[in-house]
């Protein structure tokens, strides 16, 4: 999807003979290239700015699925900064001329290595730093906001990263969304059925690396009586010494009320469902490391 043809009249000096997809303005050029890892893999997501001579962001956009950038500028001269969770970031100069397109090449990140991973032990989830979000659909216009305000959990980090392990205990009742009468019908057997099913608990069969500082944890959450495959999108945000030594991480994941029998649903006229059956979860997390 990168490459493509260009406008009539063009010139095209930097790319091999490959035309560029987005066409060369006519009153500048175009600036290109493609980021990868250190062993030459594409790094889809990093972060790509585009600064002219006096330091001002004149572009900005994220690399695509493989690795990919390109950004239409006025002809001058230019830093490209490339940044990915978990990398050094790096530095590239580049000139861009009128009508033409510099092709800059490969840009190489290394990892960062205070993101790795954390030191092997045991972290102890610190429930005053960290939250439990969540998200839905409301008459599939607005989103209503909730958190669950008791919970408890481990993280052990072992030497065999992969053999690392997580879990997460999560008291029912404390969901929260700001308005009483909406806490008490999820409190209820439409929803979350605390007074049968007090709990919410979440383990991990396996950790694995996905690039930088990035995770992914697979695992089983049961809720509401249901055991369901879960698997969270962490990325890892290094480690702190404060009131001892700390680890922090955000998680991410979607749940689908029918694999755990949540089925309540009222309809509107139009056959627009009054609570959306997707449920966006977000788990920011300080962890302490035990002695």
């Amino acid at each position: 999807m990168f490459w493509s043809k260009r406008r009539r009249g063009g010139r095209d000096r930097a790319t091999g003979g490959r035309q560029a997809l987005m066409p060369i303005p006519l009153t500048g050029g175009l600036l290109s290239g493609e980021v990868r890892d250190a062993d030459g893999r594409p790094l889809p997501g990093a972060e790509i700015s585009v600064f002219d001579r006096s330091s001002k962001r004149v572009a900005h956009s994220d690399t695509d699925a493989y690795g990919f950038f390109a950004a239409a500028v006025q002809p001058g001269d230019y830093r490209i900064r490339a940044e990915a969770g978990g990398y050094q970031s790096l530095h590239e100069r580049a000139n861009v001329e009128w009508g033409s397109h510099n092709a800059v090449g490969q840009l190489t990140l290394v990892p960062d290595e205070t993101l790795t991973t954390p030191t092997p032990g045991v972290y102890e989830i610190d429930p005053d730093h960290s939250a439990i979000r969540f998200v839905a659909r409301h008459i599939a216009m607005s989103r209503v906001y909730g958190q669950f305000q008791q919970f408890s959990g481990q993280i052990r980090i072992a030497e065999d990263f992969e053999e690392s392990h997580a879990e997460v205990l999560i008291d029912a009742a404390s969901v929260f969304t700001n308005t009483e009468k909406r806490d008490e019908h999820l409190r209820s057997a439409d929803f979350l059925d605390v007074a049968n099913f007090p709990k919410l608990h979440y383990t991990s069969h396996r950790f694995a690396r996905a690039g930088g500082n990035r995770w992914l944890v697979d695992g089983e959450l049961t809720l509401h009586g249901m055991t369901s495959d879960v698997q969270l999108d962490a990325t890892y945000l290094g480690m702190q010494e404060w009131n001892g030594m700390r680890a922090g991480c955000i998680a991410t994941t979607q749940l689908h009320r029918e694999h755990f029998t949540v089925n309540w649903q009222q309809m509107l006229a139009r056959g627009v469902p009054v609570v959306g059956s997707t449920i966006e979860i977000t788990l920011d997390v300080q962890g302490i490391l035990q002695q």
